[in-house]
């Protein structure tokens, strides 16, 4: 039986890991030591394993208690939760309160945020062709200044948020939502995400699904668009 090829009208987004990904700065970690026995320098291995324990779509990395458990499982529905969940990741890490302040305050500045290379790109290229858009993100910080900053505000049709729909991907009613606000039948609406976990909940609910990687920005020049032309859509 051959199979149908079925139209891309909408296509959803995640933010972090595939629009854009939080690249740290040397001068974030200046002056930093982790706090343990040997005091040790904040070197790039360090940065590298922080970044990575701040942006992980998925799992823990730190012990927790019930509190801090709870926090962190309800991380994206609230703002209060996720400063508490990522706080306690980085005290957990070794840095000192006042350094894992500094940190955590450049994770929720979308000025902190950088772009995929053809994340412009594809916003306006799907614009331009009438192809609707969301970024669907579990997050709790207001990410529409990066998209300002990036001049494709416009290019976005719905941000569906989770702190500000009260449910997290993989939850089918996050993608629901998404794609109620699009008014797109599920069939006809390809998600682009770098977690299978998450973003590949979309399934659920009947969207296609286009995993990418989510390398630094400058290993992955045209990641989102291999993605959508891997299902038929070549901008």
């Amino acid at each position: 039986m051959v199979e149908v090829e079925v139209e891309i009208e909408a296509a959803l987004f995640d933010f972090s890991g595939t629009l854009f990904r939080l690249e740290e700065d040397e001068s974030w970690f200046a002056g930093m030591q982790l706090d343990d026995a040997g005091n040790r320098e904040v070197d790039q291995h360090v940065q590298a394993e922080l970044m990575r324990r701040l942006t992980a779509p998925t799992g823990r990395s730190v012990d927790m208690p019930p509190d801090a458990l709870h926090a962190w499982m309800n991380r994206d529905l609230a703002p209060h939760l996720h400063r508490e969940a990522y706080l306690h990741v980085l005290r957990e890490s070794g840095l000192a309160d006042h350094h894992a302040e500094s940190l955590y305050g450049r994770v929720i500045d979308p000025a902190s945020w950088t772009a995929y290379p053809d994340t412009a790109a594809v916003l306006r290229g799907l614009h331009r062709r009438g192809i609707k858009t969301a970024v669907v993100s579990n997050i709790a910080f207001d990410i529409r200044p990066a998209f300002d900053a990036l001049a494709v505000s416009d290019a976005v049709d719905e941000f569906v948020l989770s702190f500000e729909v009260g449910a997290v991907k993989p939850d089918p009613a996050i993608f629901r939502t998404a794609l109620e606000r699009l008014d797109v039948p599920a069939a006809h609406a390809l998600m682009v995400g770098d977690s299978d976990e998450a973003d590949g909940g979309a399934r659920a609910v009947g969207c296609r699904f286009a995993l990418v990687d989510p390398l630094p920005t400058a290993e992955r020049p045209d990641g989102l668009l291999e993605a959508l032309s891997s299902h038929g859509v070549a901008l």
